[in-house]
């Protein structure tokens, strides 16, 4: 582990504190500007929760790409790609884009029967009550506990491996400066802060894609990296992969994985409130489209990245190091420039850094360490927002504090914020401690969340659902995963049960498919038996009276002049955000999401690997040069779509911002931007 220290330890303060609060202040002073020359300002609790529902299509791409990309879709997906060659890659991103792209359905279906709720929870309890709003919790919860656990443990993994960080300190002050911008800036903040971090992932992706299949001078060329790949086959042959071959997606242990992620992360995605938090934020007419993007732009990020690190990782131990005292010489009969990583070093996710480190030394280390932070640290502010949204209004509002003023709320937000930024760090410890790694945690989501998936798609659009049926499918499918998932372990390791035993992918996929799998029929079969007839009209009326009366009323009353102004929108663009709240367009919008997503979904998961898979073909030099191509052309549209388009669709608000910046240089004060007052928005 030490010889990938290749920074020094004040390196991994200097990321995690130096940059962490250089963010903080960025976005601080970002917040301040749009609140100066846009009148957005994060002091009203609808703002600092849900960026007052407008945001465009662009922007929640980016950042749900921001948001879907965890430390594991960097480390992870680079872990399985060193483990199963060029399948773990596809089945990696694959059967993590699914879910993104089919939750474009519950997006439009979340603005056509709740328009105006702030979480998902809300509309499971007006729809089914208490009982089920508890039991839904729950699997929230544990979902955001889950995954922000996985951020703090891969980050932290990788910090220590890079630069000796203590990885306690780690794990406690990576979320310590994303909670001062979110506290600060909110929704928005989050939003904006995720387009920056994705802009400086794709910039970083790109160095490394570059120096591995262009200036490198261990690999350089896609052909150097297929001879690699096909001497590493015969070095270190991958067991189950047809004819022991990296580069074929002819791989047992990849589809087996492919399937245990694809279940996984229809939990994490489908019951997580940051995915929702974005749909809640975002134009109603451009829900479908942002969700659409943001998952086939975010395809590139896992598979152009472990492409790259993950397979250069396994191709640099097929090159001779240059003369060095080494410790272990290997069965190639050579020593190679990076030897064999142990089982513990690929479940912690560290392929990718030692690749990095190997390639380009302190500057390749310097740069995965900073992509990574930035990473975590994106998700990161996701998950504390999200959380926040629900200690709030699921917790506080509606069970402790009902009649909350608009102040209290807000202070609950940000209360929440701070708490969770605890959590995660006790959690990260906590799991550290006990052995648990970011690849163990990856797989085992499912076993316990999985259960979840079926019976919340079916509250938000079916209206024939079972509300006990659906809470028996949670529950039964909850404790079946965990059985099977125990018993598969005992079964087949003597019965011996700890981490390393539960961990196998037979016991994994096990657990996965009886969670989904029960919960789902069970859901199923008791609808169709005892159907409900809901019309959502209750879930339609979520905070839309009170929100908009509120409003008025203390408009009215004579609230403070700069308070008004920041919670009023103008007469056009709320008389616009209401016109695409239409039912007809919105429908229309969801008949799109069903069938351009599950079209999507049959290509990436069937059309597409499966024939490949029985094929059982190893890629020639041309097959796999083709293969890295697209992956790179991909990478290009990503970045066009979630950088450069939302500056596109942005371009008034900043010809306002730098209007206003050019009118308070020459008069101090007169850039500031006025909202129209209470009167003369009613006569306009």
């Amino acid at each position: 582990m030490s010889e990938s220290q290749v920074l020094p330890q004040g390196a991994g303060y200097g990321v995690v504190v130096g940059i962490g609060l250089f963010f903080s202040a960025f976005m601080v002073s970002l917040t301040a500007i749009q609140a100066r020359y846009t009148g957005v300002s994060p002091r009203n609790s609808e703002e600092f929760s849900s960026a007052s529902r407008s945001v465009k299509p662009g922007l929640i791409a980016s950042g749900i790409v921001s948001a879907w990309t965890w430390a594991a879709t960097l480390l992870q997906s680079s872990a399985v790609a060193y483990r199963y060659g060029i399948s773990g890659p596809w089945w990696y991103a694959a059967g993590a884009t699914v879910q993104v792209l089919l939750f474009a359905q519950l997006a439009a279906k979340l603005k056509l029967n709740a328009p105006y709720a702030h979480t998902w929870l809300e509309i499971v309890a007006t729809r089914w009550g208490k009982l089920a709003h508890l039991v839904f919790m729950f699997f929230g919860l544990a979902t955001n506990l889950i995954v922000s656990s996985m951020l703090v443990l891969g980050g932290s993994a990788t910090v220590t491996s890079l630069t000796g960080m203590n990885t306690i300190a780690a794990c406690f002050l990576i979320p310590l400066g994303v909670a001062i911008y979110v506290v600060v800036g909110g929704m928005r903040s989050t939003l904006l802060c995720d387009y920056t971090h994705t802009s400086v992932l794709f910039a970083i992706i790109f160095t490394f894609i570059f120096t591995v299949y262009a200036t490198s001078r261990y690999i350089g060329s896609i052909s150097k990296m297929h001879l690699l790949l096909s001497e590493a086959s015969q070095i270190m042959p991958v067991s189950g992969n047809a004819q022991g071959s990296y580069l074929t997606l002819r791989s047992l242990n990849g589809l087996i994985f492919g399937v245990i992620n694809l279940i996984g992360n229809f939990a994490t995605v489908f019951q997580d409130q940051a995915y929702w938090q974005r749909a809640i934020a975002s134009r109603p007419a451009t829900t479908v489209k942002a969700y659409l993007i943001g998952g086939l732009a975010w395809f590139a990020v896992p598979f152009t990245f472990s492409t790259t690190l993950g397979l250069a990782a396994v191709a640099l131990g097929a090159v001779p190091a240059p003369s060095s005292p080494i410790k272990v010489p290997t069965a190639s009969g050579f020593i190679p420039l990076l030897q064999p990583l142990t089982q513990d070093e690929i479940s912690a996710g560290l392929p990718a850094s030692f690749a990095a480190a190997s390639l380009l030394g302190k500057s390749g280390a310097a740069a995965l360490l900073i992509v990574l932070f930035l990473a975590v640290t994106s998700a990161t502010s996701a998950e504390l927002i999200a959380v926040s949204s629900i200690l709030t209004y699921d917790i506080y509002v509606r069970y402790i504090n009902p009649r909350a003023t608009e102040q209290q709320v807000l202070r609950m937000n940000h209360l929440g914020v701070v708490i969770f930024a605890l959590v995660m760090g006790i959690a990260g410890t906590i799991f550290y401690f006990v052995g648990v790694s970011m690849g163990w945690l990856y797989t085992f989501m499912g076993v316990i969340l999985g259960s979840g998936v079926v019976p919340i798609a079916l509250c938000i659009t079916w209206s024939k659902a079972n509300r006990m049926g659906c809470i028996a499918g949670a529950v039964i499918g909850f404790f079946a995963g965990i059985a099977v998932w125990l018993g598969l372990t005992s079964g087949l390791n003597e019965g011996v049960i700890n981490v390393t035993t539960s961990g196998g992918n037979y016991e994994m996929l096990g657990g996965n498919l009886a969670s989904i799998a029960t919960g789902g029929l069970i859901s199923m079969i008791v609808s169709l038996i005892w159907p409900d007839n809901y019309d959502f009209v209750e879930t339609r009326a979520i905070n839309l009276p009170t929100a908009k009366k509120a409003v008025h009323d203390s408009d009215d009353a004579g609230i403070e002049k700069n308070d008004a102004q920041v919670s009023v929108k103008s007469v056009s663009e709320e008389t616009e955000l209401d016109n695409e709240l239409d039912p007809v367009g919105l429908k229309k919008a969801f008949r799109f999401a069903v069938w351009s997503s599950v079209i999507m979904t049959l290509v990436f998961m069937i059309i597409i690997p499966l024939p490949l898979f029985g094929a059982s073909t190893v890629y020639s030099v041309a097959g796999f040069s083709v293969w890295i191509i697209i992956g790179i052309i991909w990478a290009f549209c990503s970045a066009f779509a979630v950088v450069l388009y939302p500056l596109w669709e942005s371009r008034a608000a900043l010809a306002m911002i730098l209007k206003g910046m050019v009118m308070d240089a020459y008069a101090p004060g007169s850039g500031a931007y006025v909202a129209p007052t209470r009167r003369k928005m009613v006569t306009a």
